[in-house]
């Protein structure tokens, strides 16, 4: 009688008592792929009609929603946060994404759209703002639970 030589592979699976890890490697897979979406989309069709200052700055929103994605992807799996910590992260970085990364979108494209987004300009800061307290308060949460 021939042996199986295949391994039985365990499936990944999410644990039920962890839901916010679900949410957030949703929240990180969604901002990946609109970043990689949206950063083909500048390096091909936004080449030919944005300036040079306004294609950097559009690259320069894709990077952070890439590195922000990946950042969700970690905070998920971090076993030192607790599930509040971790939803607090995930709520301050999406609204941070949005506020930052959506700002600079709209105000990089906003000759094709014909439509005047510079009031749009105090925006990115605090989309910014966002982003720096998500890390802040990860190395916060991260240090408190170390003493505890």
């Amino acid at each position: 009688m021939k042996k199986n030589t295949y391994r039985k592979i365990k499936k990944c699976t999410f644990d039920k008592n962890f839901p916010m890890t679900r949410k957030l490697v949703t929240l990180a897979a969604f901002f990946g792929f609109v970043a990689i979406i949206l950063g083909a989309f500048g390096a091909h069709a936004l080449k030919k009609v944005l300036t040079a200052e306004q294609l950097v700055s559009f690259e320069t929103g894709v990077r952070y929603q890439m590195y922000h994605a990946l950042f969700l992807l970690l905070i998920s799996q971090l076993n030192v946060l607790t599930e509040k910590n971790k939803r607090t992260i995930g709520i301050l970085t999406t609204i941070g994404i949005f506020l930052f990364s959506g700002s600079i979108f709209l105000l990089a494209t906003q000759g094709l759209s014909g439509i005047n987004f510079k009031f749009l300009g105090p925006v990115t800061p605090v989309g910014g703002l966002f982003l720096i307290v998500s890390w802040f308060l990860t190395a916060f949460y991260s240090m408190k639970q170390k003493n505890n």
